[in-house]
């Protein structure tokens, strides 16, 4: 137990009373030369939320003083709730007038005001603000005769910044800006601050994206010393290299990818063995051999945490002469792979592995498109050209069946909702949106990925070595009984709520295929359940059905594979002694954290450029019509979904025909005269009245059905 967890399980202790850090030194026999260090580590759990500093420079734990550390997530209409460290804590409802000049994304200590009960949340007030996180703001500049301020894309965070008049930058009314914050705000004074760039008007040529990239803080270009290290790597697989591993280059191994990919991480090989078993390879880009720990290329990817896929850009981990270069395994080049090949018998269980450091040279370059045309529609043209590998493809796509009926067996959830793919012209214009392709290719990948993600973790788990696993925790108790409650009046049950097993779920999927309530109850058993994360402690994949469950076969794009590829290189060649036993114990729970943290705000940039450029198509089709389904049900309306995976808002207020009420349990609109329903799953058609750019905003009206 190191000094600071010794700290924090003294102040646990009934008897502790908050004391000086003087006396705190004095229990823990801290030497006088060693003072400064002991005060920088209490400033540093302060900073963290471990303990609080009092008025009176003592110190206690945050849980002892009814006190709870957290991030605020702010809200449009002013209040905010507190997210608790404490995943035990459930969050606590802020009102605006105790908000005390926090903004959104601030860590912050709240004192209790009232507990939860079953009717309302618990309530509190900010007390201290830990850590600002809202340095740099994006927003559209508004000019006064003597000053000017912007008001922030971001709707959760409320207050305008002012900016005095000799800090606007020469910044025009309506122009996209980025603000830096000098003077915080307080509980009666907005934040003070001044325009360090000027985007261009929203309407300009990549303002739009540009702005985005911007709030997220995304790096857009790589500091001159991590391209000088990328300029540094040879361009060509060394012989002294290949001498060194197995060499696959022999082998009919190929990719098979997005038309428009660049980054081609994974190569796959099956063969049929004499057993009637199946030798499936799959070859991962070695990024670990170029990307050393702790160089600038590697201090920069951990910065990152992943690549960010933008509608009409691509932010990468590394720079382009690693990503598309170097670590890509473009076909008839040598390149330098980990590998993972797997006998997998006709049941689709892995009876052996291998993992090793190989050399390959990929034979074909393929889309998920033309294996598709092939497998699926026996494409002519497509079985000539393909004629050398058509067998190997026909055996993937048996395997890859196996692998799926073997996983559905054992309970994993299979979401098949549909995602969108945005076309833009050369413009950047958005010239159509449709529905991106799930098909066999696609799901010979997927498979093949899985089997070898989990097969990775198994083997490194089992070998008892510090790891980084992906784990999907198992649902709150109380969010699947709402959900239970609710499926029931669809006639629904799902059994064994407080330790519910995946295949519960998996069999009400099945049980709703194809009917009018599909929609609505995927919709809401994903929202039941959580998110996925990073962790250094192991954990089971709930969503998976997994026991065993990593991220192994995209370091080109994901900072934890790189780092696990790391971690198994020493591990195969008997490199990883006590001391780096020791320095990875260290490192990885904050590898963890900052992956995870990078893979949410990647999600939320790629899904608000994506938002964007929606609202942005569908702004020339106002008073046009669609079918579409109602995909969710509020207080304030209904939100509708097109096919082409476009939603938009009908209005309560625009529900002229009655006055509607939202039942809570049901998840619907009721006609307070005609009794009519809304629900989610009703299938309407609805007319195109408003969008609006800024909100990010699309406004239906329901078509009279008469």
């Amino acid at each position: 137990m190191n000094t600071k967890e010794k700290l924090v399980e003294f102040m646990k202790e009934q008897a502790y009373k908050p004391l000086k850090s003087k006396e705190l030194a004095k229990i823990f026999d801290i030497h006088k030369n060693d003072m400064k260090d002991f005060s920088k580590l209490l400033k540093e759990m302060e900073k963290e939320g471990y303990v609080i500093r009092t008025r009176e420079d003592t110190y206690g734990i945050p849980s002892k003083m009814n006190l709870i550390v957290g991030t605020l997530q702010g809200h449009a209409k002013g209040f905010g709730f507190l997210i608790p460290d404490d995943k035990e804590i459930k969050d606590i409802f802020i009102t605006s007038n105790n908000m005390n000049g926090a903004l959104h994304g601030d860590k912050v200590i709240v004192r209790l005001l009232s507990r939860s009960n079953k009717s309302r949340k618990a309530e509190g007030e900010i007390i201290r603000i830990i850590e600002r996180t809202n340095e740099i703001i994006v927003g559209t500049f508004e000019k006064s005769k003597s000053f000017g301020f912007v008001v922030p894309d971001d709707e959760r965070i409320r207050q305008d910044i002012f900016i005095p008049k000799g800090l606007t930058s020469n910044a025009k009314t309506g122009q996209k800006v980025v603000a830096k914050i000098n003077e915080w705000p307080s509980k009666r004074r907005s934040p003070e601050g001044e325009v360090i760039e000027i985007l261009g008007f929203i309407e300009d040529k990549g303002v739009d994206i540009l702005s985005i990239i911007r709030k997220f803080d995304l790096p857009e270009e790589f500091p001159h010393k991590v391209l000088d290290a990328a300029d540094r790597i040879e361009e060509e697989v060394l012989d002294s290299e290949i001498d060194k591993r197995v060499d696959l280059r022999d082998k009919i191994i190929f990719t098979i990818d997005g038309a428009d990919a660049k980054d081609l991480d994974d190569a796959v090989s099956l063969e049929i063995l004499p057993n009637g078993n199946y030798k499936l390879g799959v070859h991962i880009a070695d990024v670990t051999h170029y990307v050393k720990e702790s160089s600038a290329l590697d201090k920069e990817a951990i910065k990152r945490g992943t690549s960010v896929y933008l509608v009409d850009r691509v932010i990468p981990m590394l720079p382009k002469k690693l990503s598309n270069g170097i670590c890509s395994l473009h076909p008839n080049v040598t390149r330098l792979t980990l590998s993972c090949i797997m006998e997998i018998n006709k049941k689709g269980k892995v009876v052996n592995h291998e993992i090793v450091e190989t050399v390959i040279n990929s034979k074909e370059r393929l889309t998920y498109t033309d294996v598709s045309n092939l497998l699926e529609h026996e494409d002519k043209e497509l079985k000539q050209k393909y004629a050398h590998i058509y067998d190997v493809l026909k055996n993937m796509e048996e395997l890859c069946k196996i692998l799926r009926k073997q996983r559905e067996n054992r309970g994993a959830i299979d979401f098949d909702f549909d995602e969108a793919k945005v076309i833009l012209d050369d413009e950047g214009k958005p010239i159509e949106v449709k529905k991106a392709e799930r098909r066999i290719a696609n799901k010979i990948i997927e498979e093949f990925m899985l089997v070898c993600n989990e097969t990775i973790s198994e083997y490194m788990y089992w070998a008892q070595m510090p790891f980084v696993y992906r784990v999907h925790e198992d649902p709150d108790e109380e969010k699947i009984t709402e959900f239970n409650k609710f499926i029931r009046s669809f006639g629904y049950i799902i059994r064994g709520t407080n330790e519910i097993h995946p295949k519960e779920l998996q069999l009400l999927l099945k049980k709703v295929e194809g009917k009018k309530e599909e929609t609505v109850i995927n919709t809401l058993m994903l929202r039941s359940l959580k998110k996925a994360k990073y962790s250094e402690v192991h954990g089971t994949h709930f969503g998976l059905a997994a026991k065993y469950y990593s991220h192994f076969t995209s370091p080109i794009r994901r900072y934890p594979d790189l780092q696990i590829h790391r971690i198994i290189k020493l591990f195969i060649s008997n490199k990883l002694d006590n001391k780096k036993i020791k320095h990875l114990k260290k490192i990885l729970p904050k590898i963890a954290e900052q992956a995870s943290k990078r893979e949410r705000i990647a999600e939320e940039a790629e899904r608000e450029t994506e938002d964007y450029k929606m609202v942005e198509y569908m702004s020339d089709k106002l008073g046009q019509e669609f079918e579409g389904i109602v995909s969710s049900v509020t207080s304030f309306g209904m939100f509708v979904e097109l096919d082409n995976t476009i939603e938009g808002l009908v209005r309560i207020s625009t529900l002229m025909d009655d006055y509607y009420i939202y039942d809570e349990l049901n998840y619907c609109l009721v006609g307070e005269r005609t009794r009519r329903i809304h629900k989610i799953g009703d299938v309407v058609r609805v007319k195109v009245v408003n969008t609006n750019l800024t909100k990010r905003e699309i406004d239906f009206e329901l078509v009279s059905e008469e």
